[in-house]
């Protein structure tokens, strides 16, 4: 069930698309999402520019644009954290209504918390945590038609420090690349997960069914393994095109460590499935004492190689991290149009800090000119001056906006 408006929206009107060939969305229409109570954006296809001081609510507005693609949007939270609260109020769910253009056509997307917490759960998730999906109108079965009708990457400051900290992160960086140019991946993901954590549950409590758990066990086999060969052959692919890349931005090359990737590329899948079966079987008793468990493609990790220092990424200085972020992403961009037909959005909140000028124009100039709309946050207006003309300026303040000049 979606929120309902209970005002007029807030409206920014910007002119017609500059371009019927590239992607974006076109109206934007908020509901109790995070410190905006209504609000509702038209606009045109072209790159967006918001600024505005911090916790104004930019990075707001990118985050409901994230929730228009599977997932729990670019900041990974539960989705009740999203709901607008204010002192005395919490509203009872949020919603994003979307309209935008892409090389079908216009879709209508809808997508929101159900905060009654009535109907059937997922295992594994509260009540309150359901998402609703709509797709002009018409309910949608799940979270893969999202990714079926628009491409959604995103770059945060969170992500500065993607190379030396854990590698959860660079997991869903991982498979939200995979995503793109994939989009049963995530429904392949949230089944292995969701068996993962129904037979760690069954360990923890014991005495557990042997034959549930072997049924649990062969789920994980066989959604771990087509889990770890789209991960593989999504990197090959995009190490091939970030090999081939040129300009300011740094070659990367990559790679996955992983035990199942391992395998794969030793033996047949099926053979692969028999031994994360069998490892899964042997592990019971360790799984138990640990929780989770401890073979699977949920340990596995993106490797990334700066090729001309010749360093893994982690021992490169902050700005050459970013600069190889955002190689990464542009060159996933590009591989997502020559493989579906149609780039993704990008979301590149605070991307001006840690890049030199000359990193700065160049990413800009290649913003200008893609075939899908990028939308950039900043405090400073003045770094962005070369998207004048090409882009649309928007300020930011308390969750209001305004278009700037």
């Amino acid at each position: 069930m979606f929120a309902a408006v209970r005002e007029e929206p807030q409206s920014v009107a910007i002119a017609a698309p500059v371009s019927g060939r590239r992607v974006g969305v076109t109206r934007l229409v908020l509901t109790d999402f995070r410190n905006y109570r209504t609000m509702r954006l038209d606009l045109d296809t072209a790159p967006v520019v918001l600024t505005g001081p911090n916790g104004a609510g930019k990075t707001n507005l990118l985050e409901a644009i994230s929730f228009l693609s599977p997932g729990r949007g670019l900041r990974n939270v539960r989705l009740s954290d999203v709901d607008r609260r204010e002192v005395g109020e919490i509203a009872g769910g949020w919603a994003v209504a979307a309209t935008a253009e892409t090389r079908r056509g216009a879709v209508r997307i809808g997508t929101g918390r159900d905060g009654t917490g009535v109907g059937a759960q997922p295992t594994g998730l509260p009540r309150g945590e359901r998402r609703t999906i709509r797709i002009d109108g018409e309910p949608a079965r799940g979270q893969t038609a999202l990714a079926e009708h628009l491409g959604v990457l995103w770059l945060t400051p969170q992500m500065d420090r993607l190379f030396i900290e854990g590698p959860s992160a660079r997991r869903r960086l991982l498979d939200r690349l995979v995503l793109g140019l994939d989009p049963a991946h995530a429904t392949r993901v949230a089944r292995y997960e969701q068996a993962m954590r129904e037979r760690a549950r069954l360990l923890r409590e014991g005495p557990a069914d042997p034959t549930w758990l072997s049924a649990l066990e062969e789920i994980m086999a066989t959604e771990g393994v087509a889990v770890a060969a789209a991960r593989q052959d999504a990197i090959e692919r995009l190490d091939a095109v970030c090999a081939a890349a040129e300009g300011a931005f740094p070659r990367a090359r990559l790679g996955i460590a992983g035990m199942v990737e391992g395998w794969l590329s030793e033996m047949p899948a099926l053979a692969a499935e028999d031994r994360l079966r069998a490892a899964l079987q042997q592990h019971r008793a360790t799984d138990r004492h640990v929780g989770g468990a401890g073979i699977g493609p949920h340990r596995s990790d993106l490797l990334v190689t700066h090729v001309e220092k010749g360093i893994p990424a982690e021992s490169a200085s902050t700005g050459e991290q970013k600069a190889l972020l955002i190689a990464i992403l542009l060159a996933q961009a590009a591989l997502q149009r020559s493989v579906r037909g149609q780039p993704p959005i990008l979301l590149l909140d605070e991307v001006a800090a840690h890049l030199d000028e000359q990193r700065r124009t160049a990413l800009f100039d290649i913003v200008a000119g893609l075939e899908s709309q990028a939308w950039i946050t900043g405090t400073d207006t003045a770094l962005f001056s070369p998207l004048r003309g090409s882009a649309r300026f928007l300020a930011v303040r308390d969750g209001a906006l305004a278009e700037t000049e």
